[in-house]
């Protein structure tokens, strides 16, 4: 992969992860918020599987320009063993947002917003890792 290729698929991975990250935040003010509790789970269990689904366009990114082939259907333990060669400080981010995000916020509709906060800001340094200088 050339450099121009390299910079055009950080470019347009980054740019689409950042559209899951924004489509989230969008859903989760539907949510309602008081006393650090969201009102709404349904809102917060759309919210955080888009944003889960945003990392993960980011991942697939990540591992392309390391020079590792995409796998159609993939699973967390597929992702865990392929960054954990590459990155292990961005393992520990994948399995702090897969918890937060993926099975606390999607499948358990929690509506801690800390943890639901924590859970994006994790989001947010994964996407960095293809953010294109």
């Amino acid at each position: 992969m050339s450099q121009e290729e390299l910079q055009e698929t950080k470019q347009k991975n980054y740019a689409e992860a950042i559209r899951y990250m924004d489509n989230a935040k969008e859903t989760l003010k539907k949510a309602g918020k008081e006393n650090n509790q969201y009102s709404d789970c349904k809102y917060v269990r759309t919210a955080c599987g888009t944003a889960y689904n945003g990392v993960l366009i980011a991942l697939d990114a990540y591992l392309l320009l390391k020079g590792i082939e995409k796998k159609s259907r993939k699973s967390i333990e597929y992702y865990r063993e392929q960054i954990g060669k590459v990155d292990k400080r961005l393992l520990k981010h994948l399995n702090t947002v897969y918890k937060v995000l993926h099975l606390e916020g999607y499948y358990d509709g929690t509506l801690d917003a800390s943890a639901v906060k924590g859970g994006f800001d994790e989001a947010y340094l994964i996407i960095d890792y293809i953010k294109p200088v």
